[in-house]
Parts: structure tokens; sequence; C-alpha cells
């Protein structure tokens, strides 16, 4: 299923596919500047510390890359 939205709370995204279902949690840390970058229908960024990472609806890591 296509993600169709993600939406950030505290320091958690939760990703939920068309029918409005919950279909991922994913962590994004607590220091400034963290948090969901965007989402696509098939990903999730968020910024974790130094990093950019993609997961994908399932919240499985799929690419991480240092943020700038």
């Amino acid at each position: 299923m296509a993600i169709a939205s993600a939406v950030q709370r505290d320091s958690s995204v939760y990703v939920y596919n068309e029918r409005g279902v919950l279909v991922s949690l994913v962590f994004v840390g607590n220091e400034p500047g963290d948090g969901l970058q965007g989402y696509t229908s098939t990903t999730v960024s968020v910024k974790r510390g130094s990093q950019v990472c993609a997961y994908d609806e399932k919240g499985i890591l799929k690419s991480a890359v240092l943020a700038r």
C-alpha cells in the first residue's frame, strides 16, 4: 500500500496509508532540527542528528545520507 500521509508528533513520525490506517512509526530523535523532512507515496524522510534517513511504508530503513 502507498503512503498517504506522515505526521510528526513529538519525536516520532506516524505513517498512514490511503485508508488512514497507521502502517509504521519512525523515531526522529530529540536534537534541534531533527524531524520529518518530507514524504512521497513510497518513502518517508526524517532528519536524525547528522543524517537524513529514508524509510519505506513498513518503517524499514532504505537509505541514509549525511545532512548538510
